[in-house]
C-alpha cells in the first residue's frame, strides 16, 4: 500500500510542475508578444532620435576631403639673354629674400655701359658746343647787323646822287648788290643761330640735363644698368629652390625662359573645394580645422580667407553647356582659400600635400526647419 502511495505522489508532482510549466510558458508568451513590437517600434524611435540628435548637433560644421596645401610659386627667368655663368644654389636650398640664386656674364651688359656713359658724355658736350655756338653767332649777327645798316646808309647816299650825276651808275650798282650781300649774309647768320637754338631746345640758358637729347642718352644709360642688374637673379621672398639641375653654366639663357622654381616656404594656404550644397553656411572669417594626410593626429589652425566666385569647372576648356541636349546635372565644387594661422612649427607644409578641413560655421539647425 505504501508503494502505491508513494507512485500516486509522484504521478501528482509531475502533473503539477508541467501544469506550472504550462503556466510560465503562456505567460512567457504572452509578454514576448506584447515585447516584440515594443522593440521594434522603440528601436526605430532610437534610431530616429539619434539621427534627429545628430541632425541637430551637427550643423555647425563642413568636412571636406578635396583639399590641398598650396604656396606661392614661381618659374625664374630674367628679361635679358644671356650666357649662364654661375649657379649659386643647390636643388631644395632654403633661400633668403634677395639672395643671389645665378648670374649671367657680364660682359657684354659692362660694354653696354660705357657705351650709355659715352653717349651721355657726348650729349653734354654737343649742348655745350650749341650753347657756345649759339653766342658766337649772335655776335656774328651783331657785326652783320652793323654792315647791313652801313651798306643801307651807302646805297642811299649813291640812290640820291645818281640821278644828278654825282656817282655812277657802276658804283650805284655795286653799293645795291652789296647791300643784298650784307642783308643775305645776315639771314643765313640768323638762320644758323636758330639752328643752335633749337639744339638748345629754345632756351639758351638750359641746363644739359633737361635737354630732350640728353634725356634720351641718360635713359639708354639707365637701361644698360639696369639689364646688368637683371644679370644677376635673386629671391623674390624666401622658399625653396627645385630644378636647378636644369641650369647649368655656360648655357646660354634666352630672355624669358624658365631657369628653375622656387616656392615659398612662408606664403603658405589650404585650397580647398566643397560641394556647391556645402556653401549654404560657409562664410570669410570661419575657423578652421585643418588636418593633413602627411602628418596623422597633427592639427592646424586656419580661417576661411575668400570664396571663389565660380565653380571650378566653369574655367575649363570645355564649361558645362546647360542648353545642350545631353547635359547632365552634377553637384558643382566652389574653390575656397584657407590661411593657416597656427599649427606645430616643427613640420613643413609642402605644395601640394593632401588634406582634410572641418569649417566650423556657427549654424545651427532648428526643428522648426523640418516643417
Amino acid at each position: 500500500m505504501s508503494q502505491t502511495s508513494s507512485a500516486s505522489s509522484a504521478v501528482a508532482r509531475e502533473a503539477d510542475e508541467r501544469e506550472t510549466r504550462a503556466r510560465a510558458d503562456a505567460r512567457a508568451g504572452r509578454r514576448s508578444k506584447l515585447l516584440r513590437p515594443v522593440l521594434m517600434v522603440g528601436g526605430v524611435l532610437v534610431i530616429l532620435l539619434a539621427v534627429l540628435l545628430y541632425w541637430l548637433f551637427t550643423g555647425g560644421s563642413v568636412s571636406v576631403t578635396d583639399t590641398y596645401v598650396k604656396a606661392a610659386r614661381v618659374q625664374l627667368s630674367t628679361d635679358v639673354p644671356g650666357l649662364v655663368r654661375t649657379v649659386e644654389v643647390h636643388d631644395h636650398e632654403t633661400v633668403k629674400p634677395g639672395q643671389v640664386l645665378f648670374r649671367l656674364d657680364p660682359s657684354r651688359f659692362l660694354v653696354a655701359i660705357d657705351q650709355a656713359k659715352a653717349r651721355v658724355a657726348q650729349v653734354r658736350q654737343q649742348i655745350n658746343g650749341a650753347r657756345k655756338s649759339y653766342a658766337a653767332q649772335l655776335a656774328k649777327i651783331d657785326v652783320q647787323k652793323s654792315i647791313v645798316e652801313n651798306d643801307r646808309i651807302n646805297f642811299r647816299r649813291y640812290a640820291s646822287l645818281v640821278h644828278g650825276g654825282g656817282v655812277t651808275q657802276a658804283d650805284y650798282d655795286n653799293a645795291k648788290y652789296k647791300l643784298k650781300g650784307a642783308e643775305a649774309t645776315l639771314d643765313a647768320e640768323e638762320a644758323q643761330a636758330g639752328v643752335d637754338l633749337a639744339k638748345l631746345s629754345g632756351n639758351a640758358k638750359i641746363h644739359a640735363s633737361d635737354t630732350p637729347q640728353y634725356k634720351a642718352a641718360a635713359a639708354a644709360m639707365a637701361t644698360a644698368e639696369l639689364n646688368y642688374r637683371h644679370s644677376v637673379v635673386r629671391a623674390p621672398f624666401a622658399g625653396v629652390v627645385t630644378e636647378t639641375e636644369k641650369l647649368q653654366p655656360g648655357m646660354f639663357l634666352p630672355a624669358g625662359t624658365a631657369a628653375f622654381g622656387l616656392v615659398s616656404s612662408s606664403d603658405v594656404w589650404v585650397r580647398s573645394q566643397p560641394k556647391e550644397t556645402q556653401l549654404t553656411w560657409v562664410k570669410p572669417g570661419d575657423k578652421v580645422r585643418i588636418h593633413v594626410d602627411a602628418y596623422p593626429g597633427k592639427l592646424w589652425h586656419g580661417v576661411v580667407a575668400s570664396i571663389s566666385p565660380a565653380s571650378g569647372s566653369s574655367f575649363s576648356i570645355l564649361p558645362a553647356q546647360n542648353s545642350s541636349g545631353n547635359w547632365v546635372k552634377v553637384v558643382q565644387r566652389i574653390p575656397l582659400r584657407v590661411n593657416v594661422v597656427s599649427g606645430p612649427k616643427d613640420l613643413a607644409l609642402r605644395n601640394g600635400m593632401s588634406a582634410e578641413v572641418t569649417i566650423i560655421t556657427g549654424h545651427q539647425h532648428k526643428l522648426s526647419n523640418l516643417f
